[in-house]
């Protein structure tokens, strides 16, 4: 027993059970199932909340762990939630048209019932018919493939290039930025097949759900958010375990030492990339239909630089330094935002929170960097009072001239 995967990670047991006592405590403070404490708005908040903290975990892999700062993950975020996005939008368009068929004396063809949708949905874009990339919309198993498969493939066409080619630190940054702006720059194109800048709306209205009050879908996708969060923070812990995460955190430190051990560094650089996307995919798919929208400046290159924050805020190569860290910024955010922090008056001017917000995120981000480099999940080493080990003198390199426990003290 002692030797179980768990046994041996306590802090992954010590999370998932804050995790279901958290779940629990929202369950019964909702305004669905409890004593209606907790607005389904914030309830929608929390939600959405738990799947930043998953695409913050993806993100702590790939550059916590791997060394990859990837200024694209968020691009996959949003492609999983143009996935089931379109499944949404077409199956409640479709109910929409239908009913208001019903009732016609001649009964409507099913090519006229979709030229009627196509009208419906594309009407905004002048357009009623169908991409070809709408050619599955109508079936929710496909489009859940999807919500893993489009992401993951643009994760492995892209990764197999950069990584091929060797291409590593700002430039494979630059590179992952550009992709995610490329892909908002052709999203916001009317002819993209997504309805460009309208992007797709009316999510959180679940198809065949019309009876059923908004306060109770809520808590159902909190729950899907957080079982969602739970699986994705034990498959991470997995990745990160054994022989897998120690060479990964070597490609981190020293990838070319790794390569000459005999290792194929770019296929471990490529899995992690692909496997992350798909989890970013996982993430969106759960977060758009909570926020009722999605459009292409949800993938503008600032939402990745924004990711990359939270995660060193919170301290990444830990995988609950990233949920604390897009916990925190998240809420906090939605607090100042929200106009619910008082204006601060100075005499020669006045801050308004909600367009200084950004300005506080930044410095919090500059200050964590120079000072608490380890980010707020350092505090847990405080706490348990780790420190660096005692060598007694021992070389702490492979060189002669290495420093010795006294010279690496001052």
């Amino acid at each position: 027993m002692k030797n179980t995967f768990l046994m041996r990670n306590p802090s992954i047991l010590i999370f998932l059970g804050l995790l279901a006592l958290f779940t629990l405590a929202v369950t019964l403070m909702s305004e669905a199932t409890g004593a209606g404490l907790i607005s389904t708005s914030f309830v929608k908040t929390l939600g959405k909340t738990l799947c930043l903290c998953l695409i913050a975990i993806a993100m702590d892999l790939v550059w916590g762990y791997t060394g990859i700062l990837s200024l694209g993950h968020f691009a996959f975020f949003g492609l999983g939630g143009y996935m089931i996005g379109m499944w949404l939008m077409y199956e409640r368009t479709r109910q929409i048209v239908e009913g208001s068929l019903a009732n016609a004396e001649i009964p409507p063809t099913a090519q006229e019932i979709t030229d009627a949708i196509g009208t419906q949905i594309f009407g905004v874009v002048g357009s009623s018919d169908f991409p070809a990339i709408w050619a599955f919309a109508d079936s929710l198993a496909i489009q859940l493939i999807l919500v893993v498969a489009v992401p993951g493939l643009l994760a492995l066409v892209f990764g197999w290039l950069a990584f091929r080619s060797r291409v590593t630190g700002v430039y494979l940054s630059i590179l992952t930025q550009a992709m995610t702006l490329a892909l908002a720059l052709y999203l916001f194109q009317n002819d993209s097949g997504l309805r460009g800048n309208n992007g797709l709306s009316g999510l959180q209205n679940l198809p065949g759900a019309g009876d059923i009050p908004q306060s109770m879908v809520s808590i159902w996708f909190f729950w899907a958010s957080a079982l969602a969060l739970a699986l994705g923070y034990l498959l991470a812990a997995f990745v990160v375990s054994g022989k897998f995460g120690s060479v990964i955190r070597g490609i981190r430190d020293d990838e070319v030492r790794v390569r000459f051990l005999g290792y194929s560094v770019e296929g471990y650089k490529l899995f992690i990339f692909v496997i992350t996307a798909m989890i970013s995919g996982i993430a969106g798919a759960l977060y758009y239909p909570q926020a009722g929208i999605i459009n292409p400046a949800e993938i503008a290159p600032i939402a990745s630089i924004y990711l990359a924050v939270w995660v060193a805020i919170g301290g990444r190569g830990r995988l609950y330094g990233a949920v604390i860290g897009a916990a925190l910024v998240s809420l906090v955010s939605t607090w100042f935002t929200g106009g619910q922090v008082p204006d601060l008056p100075l005499g020669f001017s006045t801050i308004k929170w909600v367009d200084w917000w950004q300005v506080v995120l930044g410095l919090s981000f500059v200050l964590v960097t120079l000072f608490a480099p380890k980010g707020i999940g350092g505090l847990f080493d405080l706490l348990e009072g780790i420190r660096s080990p005692k060598r007694h003198g021992a070389p702490l390199g492979p060189d002669a001239g290495s420093l010795q426990e006294r010279e690496a003290q001052e």
